[in-house]
């Protein structure tokens, strides 16, 4: 679904951070600053989001993997929720380092949570005495709160959607080391550098969020989509051929 410059407006997308604490390289993208606050140009913002969507559409139709990331308080309940509409892998507490650069381990932790879930599930969990079945159920939380989001990623990223550059500096690090793309919010006090797809905007407003989170997560059930109905479209097109020989 697009978003529209109207949208963008009521979401609170133009409004900046204080003029004090900008950064020189978000220059291009600012209008002019109102109340000591940096109004973003959101004539730039828009035809950079739906670049960034078109991007996400293709790589969703072509089955690549998005990864969503937002760990701030106002943005851990969205990402989490628009990430699991689109059917996508998610980081929405802290990012550990090496959940990229180091994602053999990773792997590891992944299959001791589904093990530990298995047997919550199948009952062998009963097995135990009541400490190490409650030692267990304590591990469970505390890997789902830190790895459930990446579970059933099933490997590396082919994108990152980042809410918030600078806070998320530890996973843009690492997307940049393995040269997986970033989709990323760039306030007016942070760096657009090493960002793949800037889009310039309020990264503090969960009414923001929520339009910029909503967005990619259409995006990415709309690449799904309109694949399953290229091959649709293939199998009739082979069908209809054998259905006129055999009329004939």
């Amino acid at each position: 679904m697009s978003v529209t410059m109207r949208q963008m407006l009521e979401a609170g997308v133009h409004f900046g951070h204080q003029t004090r604490y900008w950064n020189p390289k978000m220059a291009e993208f600012i209008f002019g600053d109102r109340n000591k606050i940096h109004i973003v140009n959101l004539e730039k913002t828009l035809p950079l989001f739906e670049e960034a969507q078109k991007y996400v559409r293709t790589l969703a139709a072509n089955k690549g993997r998005i990864l969503f990331v937002g760990t701030k308080r106002q943005a851990r309940d969205i990402v989490k929720e628009e990430a699991q509409r689109a059917g996508c892998a998610y980081v929405n507490h802290r990012w550990l380092g090496g959940m990229l650069t180091n994602f053999k381990t990773v792997k590891q932790s992944i299959k001791r949570l589904q093990d530990f879930e298995a047997m919550m599930i199948d009952g062998s969990i009963e097995k135990f005495g009541k400490k190490e079945a409650l030692g267990i159920k304590r591990e469970i939380e505390k890997l789902e709160r830190s790895i459930g989001g990446i579970k059933e990623m099933g490997g590396l990223p082919d994108a990152i959607f980042v809410i918030d550059v600078g806070h998320e500096s530890g996973a843009i690090t690492e997307a940049r080391k393995l040269g997986i793309p970033v989709i990323g919010i760039v306030d007016t006090n942070n760096s657009p550098d090493g960002i793949t797809y800037v889009i310039p905007g309020n990264d503090d407003s969960s009414r923001a969020i929520r339009l910029y989170a909503r967005g990619m997560a259409d995006a990415v059930l709309e690449g799904r989509a309109n694949a399953i109905s290229e091959i649709v479209k293939a199998a009739q097109e082979e069908t209809a051929p054998v259905a006129e020989a055999t009329a004939e």
